[in-house]
């Protein structure tokens, strides 16, 4: 599992998870596949901004977990989803 923060905001945020083919959007993660969240929207909405910034979950920060496809297949969808939100990645 690993967490990264998307240059942006929460919209350019959404609009990676959003372009992810093959890793898909979920609340719980853990499974076999590749999940992917939104942990300010998901799973930490119910918190107070003030501990979202203590805890340092911020607009933009998305949480993955990997699965057991073929790391080429998932270093590919990151990579698409990426190339959306930022012309020079």
């Amino acid at each position: 599992m690993i967490s990264f923060r998307i240059r942006g905001n929460e919209a350019t945020a959404f609009k990676f998870l959003n372009s992810l083919k093959m890793i898909k959007l979920a609340v719980s993660l853990g499974g076999t596949e590749s999940l992917v969240e939104h942990l300010a929207s998901m799973t930490h909405s119910a918190m107070e901004p003030a501990k979202k910034e203590e805890f340092g979950i911020t607009e933009n920060l998305v949480r993955l977990t990997v699965g057991i496809e073929y790391p080429e297949d998932i270093i590919w969808d990151l990579e698409q989803a990426l190339r959306t939100v930022n012309s020079t990645w």
